[in-house]
This record gives structure tokens, C-alpha cells and sequence, in this order.
């Protein structure tokens, strides 16, 4: 029970990480996710039945040392940008930067009602969760392998030719990214990030919330 209000968080950060992305596009010129439905904040067009439900619940069954999840890709048409390559890098950098309002937001909240109260209560351990499961994302998107999204801001910095060999590792990504992962590299560069930026929005309180999840 205690991994439900996880995995609808993460779902519900996840599509609106998506939905950033698409909204991003369509400010710089391309419609193509708002013209296929998925310009939109109800999570059913984004969930992949794999990446969102079947691996979670695998990896939540097994006890695996990570929690890993992704909704569909929303779909992008660089051809319709006025300038592909800084628009692209901006779509890029739309997803962690709204995973990482979103974690802003929560402890905004989550400082106010505890000052108030006083007392921690299921409430408050929430708005922490939301705050832990945004910044895990925004910093995980940011790793610079293709496809996260800080590969394509790191695209936008590149020279032409550069970037295009850079993007060929893409087909790779996907297994770099699982064995970087189970290798403990989130655990040791990430993590401290992350840990540092908890820190800062929830601040001590906060972070000893998270205590009921050992």
C-alpha cells in the first residue's frame, strides 16, 4: 500500500513532463501534439503500457534497487521549428524544468501548512513525496545520453556535425541508461543532487518524513 501514492505521483509527474514537452513545442511552432490529442494533462493518451504499468510493478515486485517508469514520447516535428536546433534544445529542457516547478510548488506548500500546523500528517509526507519523485526525474532527464532530455539541450550547444554524431549513440541509449543504472551510478552522482535540493525546499523537517518509507 505504502507504493501507491508513489506511483501516482510518478505517473501524474511523468505526463505533465509530456505535456510540457508538447507545450513547449507548440509555443515554438509545431501543433503536431496538439493536432494528435496530446496536448493534454489527462494521462490516459500518454501512458505506455509497458514503460508506465508492467515495468513499475516489476520492479516494485522484485524489490529492485530503483523505481523506473516513462510515458509515450510526445510527438515533435523539428521541421516545423523556425530554428531547430536552440527550439529543440528548449522542448528538451521543458521536461525537467517542470518536474522541477513542480517539486518548487509542493515545498511552497508544504512549508506554509507545516508553519501553520506544526505537525506532520499524511498530507505533508505527500507534498515531500512530490517534491522527491520531481527532483529524482528532473535530474535524471537531464543525464546527457540520448533520448533524456539533456542530450537534446546538450544538441542544441553543438556544432552540426558534432551533434549528429553525439545523437548516434541513441540507439544505445536505452541499455547505456539500465546499466548505468543498476550499476549505482544514480546512486552516487545523482542522488547526492538530489538529496542536496531536497534538502534546500523541505528542508530537515521534510526530509525526516520521508522516514516511514524505510
Amino acid at each position: 500500500m505504502r507504493w501507491i501514492p508513489q506511483i501516482v505521483i510518478l505517473i501524474f509527474s511523468i505526463v505533465f513532463h509530456e505535456y510540457a514537452h508538447g507545450r513547449a513545442a507548440f509555443w515554438r511552432g509545431d501543433a503536431t501534439a496538439k493536432e494528435q490529442g496530446r496536448l493534454t494533462l489527462n494521462p490516459i493518451p500518454h501512458i505506455d503500457p509497458f514503460g508506465s504499468i508492467l515495468l513499475p510493478l516489476f520492479l516494485i515486485l522484485t524489490h529492485a534497487p530503483v523505481l523506473f517508469a516513462w510515458a509515450k514520447p510526445v510527438p515533435i516535428n523539428p521541421w516545423r521549428f523556425k530554428h531547430m536546433k536552440k527550439d529543440l534544445a528548449i522542448v528538451g529542457a521543458s521536461g525537467p524544468a517542470s518536474n522541477l516547478l513542480l517539486a518548487i510548488v509542493a515545498a511552497v506548500i508544504f512549508r506554509l501548512s507545516f508553519g501553520i500546523s506544526g505537525e506532520s500528517n499524511a498530507v505533508h509526507q505527500f507534498l515531500v513525496l512530490v517534491v522527491l519523485i520531481n527532483l529524482v526525474l528532473a535530474c535524471f532527464n537531464l543525464i546527457p545520453i540520448p533520448p533524456l532530455d539533456g542530450s537534446r539541450i546538450v544538441t542544441g550547444l553543438l556544432p552540426n556535425e558534432w551533434a549528429q554524431n553525439y545523437l548516434k549513440i541513441e540507439r544505445y541509449g536505452m541499455l547505456i541508461i539500465f546499466g548505468l543504472l543498476f550499476l549505482g551510478f544514480f546512486r552516487w552522482l545523482i542522488w547526492p543532487i538530489v538529496v542536496s535540493l531536497l534538502f534546500f525546499l523541505v528542508g530537515r523537517e521534510g526530509v525526516y518524513l520521508l522516514s516511514f518509507l524505510q
